[in-house]
């Protein structure tokens, strides 16, 4: 049995080129984010390397290029291809869940699209 680690990153801000609609294409908007990374907790830790677990401000700064980068129209693609990216760019996730959020989507509530994948 493999004991996992999970790091959460929650309710980062980022502004991004997302959606369909015209207005959507004119401007950007705000997008939150929330993430779940797990990894092999049985691998040692060194508590003088960063290199022996995860490190988050990496996880963070591939979460924000992937969504300020180019203009998406939707937010399943957006997940399918940070999910992606995750995945081969970090070898030591063992599974990642992401949720993207559109708060201004809507007056009365805010819109959001999870999706997970692991290797």
């Amino acid at each position: 049995m493999t004991s996992t680690r999970r790091v959460i990153l929650e309710d980062l801000h980022v502004q991004a080129s997302i959606g369909m609609l015209d207005h959507e294409r004119l401007t950007r908007q705000t997008l939150t984010i929330r993430a779940e990374f797990d990894t092999d907790a049985s691998r040692p830790v060194d508590d003088a390397d960063i290199g022996t677990v995860l490190d988050y401000r990496l996880l963070r700064a591939a979460l924000v290029e992937e969504a300020t980068g180019e203009h998406v129209d939707l937010l399943e693609t957006l997940a399918d291809r940070t999910l992606a990216r995750i995945l081969r760019d970090f070898p030591l996730v063992l599974g990642v869940k992401i949720r993207l959020c559109k708060p201004h989507a809507f007056d009365d509530c805010t819109v959001c699209i999870e999706q997970a994948r692991r290797r």
